[in-house]
């Protein structure tokens, strides 16, 4: 794949919440572009000769003691520099400007106002409305630097050095919240950078099964495959490689939702003709599980026991070198070993702790890619739409859904409110547009109710869902009242046991998406 990284652009990272965002941006547009830490190494940072730098916002002043700096090669670099926000504000301070705290904070819409030539506004509109979030503002332009945009509280809300190609915005063009920010980067990627368009899933599949060849030649290669898209389109990608010299195990804990252990085994052993192994391992999980109620104590015993059986799996096949899985970008995206400051936010690796009996040397073909770009190559892989656009699932699975102790009535009780919750999404074209995550949570909680002209007593379910570009803040989706009572009736009145069902309206932060 290194000709399709090179040439892209590098985004150094300063803390912001979209740094993600900024490299999905670039992504769409045909250009790969990586995340690196901004105290990484000039090695590092340049392994794929970008095209261009981009350095992202931050929560901190550049005029703090101990705020993060440019680094110096950046600073002295001919290669084109776009700063976002903070790294607008750092650019100019490192060069020679003043930055400064703003007699307004600017937080919210604003509509920003362009009159000089630039190639970064090249075929926009004067007035465009864009995104602020910065209590910081530039008070003296660095040298050779002129002001390309303003708005009613931001004198310099776009600057550039055109001879140079160092541009920067106070606004955030990464973000939905301003309508013409892609726009905006890709006159940076294609008028500025001269980057060329080659990132594409076609591209991708072609580049990996290559790589996937040239790494384990003749071996075979164990997969651990989950049923979740990550492994699933890996798995898709390395059998298109290496064919029947692949072999995946599949392990049934009981915590999937309704229908998913069957379409595992019909999808993959039988419709993509792979070497499947599914292990039933229901009742070990949930005998371990019996009477536990603390949410991290679950996921500690899931992860112990998924390894304990995909390890005793592993030792009755023998011979295989390599171990494949579906780990993805974001799982490694903080960079940590290349970085003084960046801590590890979780480990990357989906069969952790293996015993040392086993040594594998891991394959992971996905390990370069977003979510929204594994499922792209998914469906140029073949894969079903079902599998495709499965709905995020946590690791536990239901375990941390089923809140309080877990007993097979309980799990068979949310499976199936969930299931109504998610047809009734589809029927209404709100599974993949409108939403980005929904799914039910059953409380260890009962209320009173009266059903059928009797007194009930039964459990509560909550349903939520949100809408999110990232992951990492999420807003809850306000679905139509008409779904909500649709789906409420179905449930209280096709699944025993649920005589009540609200809705979760609540953001992240201050809550999380999932609610353990």
């Amino acid at each position: 794949m290194e000709d399709l990284k090179r040439g892209g652009i590098a985004v150094i990272d300063f803390g912001s919440q979209y740094t993600q965002l900024i490299a999905r941006r670039i992504r769409e547009l045909g250009v790969y572009s990586e995340v690196y830490a901004h105290d990484g190494s000039v090695k590092h940072i340049n392994q794929h000769e970008p095209a261009g730098y981009i350095l992202s916002g931050g929560p901190a002043s550049v005029y703090e003691t101990d705020a993060p700096q440019l680094p110096a090669f950046i600073r002295d670099s001919e290669i084109p520099v776009l700063g976002i926000c903070y790294g607008m504000q750092l650019l100019t301070e490192a060069i020679g400007g003043v930055v400064g705290p703003a007699r307004t904070r600017e937080y919210g819409p604003a509509i920003i106002t362009h009159r000089a030539r630039s190639p970064l506004f090249d075929g926009l509109a004067a007035d465009l409305r864009v995104w602020m979030s910065h209590g910081d503002r530039i008070e003296t332009l660095p040298p050779g630097f002129s002001a390309l945009a303003e708005s009613d509280n931001c004198p310099y809300a776009a600057i550039g050095d055109l001879r140079r190609n160092r541009y920067g915005l106070q606004f955030h063009p990464e973000v939905q919240h301003s309508p013409q920010g892609q726009a905006i980067l890709n006159n940076f990627l294609f008028r500025i950078c001269r980057c060329q368009s080659n990132w594409s899933a076609e591209n991708f599949i072609q580049d990996a099964v290559d790589k996937i060849r040239a790494q384990v030649k003749g071996e075979r290669v164990l997969l651990a495959l989950s049923g979740g898209v990550d492994s699933a389109v890996a798995g898709a990608l390395i059998h298109r490689a290496i064919g029947e010299r692949l072999t995946c195990i599949f392990v049934d804990h009981g915590l999937l939702r309704q229908g998913e252990a069957k379409q595992v085994v019909q999808v993959f052993r039988r419709e993509q003709g792979m070497d499947l192994i599914a292990v039933n391992a229901v009742e070990t999980f949930l005998n371990a599980l019996d009477g536990l109620t603390e949410p991290e104590a679950k996921r500690k015993i899931i992860g112990k026991l998924f390894v304990d059986v995909f390890s005793e799996q592993a030792r009755r096949l023998r011979g295989f070198r390599f171990l494949a899985q579906g780990t993805i970008y974001p799982d490694i995206i903080e960079s940590a070993a290349d970085s003084k400051s960046a801590k590890t936010i979780k480990s990357h690796h989906n069969v952790g702790g293996l015993p040392r009996d086993l040594h594998f040397e891991l394959v992971e073909p996905l390990r370069d890619c977003f979510k929204d770009e594994v499922r792209k190559i998914g469906a140029a892989l073949g894969l079903p739409e079902a599998i495709v656009w499965r709905q995020p699932f946590p690791g536990p699975g239901l375990a941390i859904r089923c809140l309080g102790a877990l007993t097979w009535e309980r799990l068979e009780k949310l499976r199936a409110a969930d299931a109504i919750f998610t047809d009734e999404l589809e029927t209404a074209g709100m599974l993949r547009k409108g939403t980005a995550q929904s799914f039910a949570v059953l409380l260890p909680v009962k209320s009173v109710g009266v059903m059928g002209d009797k007194r009930s007593y039964e459990e509560v379910l909550v349903l939520r869902s949100v809408t999110t570009e990232d992951f990492m803040t999420a807003d809850w989706a306000r679905l139509p009242y008409d779904l909500l009572a649709r789906v409420s009736a179905r449930i209280v009145n096709e699944v025993a046991g649920i005589n009540r069902v609200t809705y979760d309206i609540t953001s992240k932060p201050p809550g999380t998406i999932e609610w353990e």
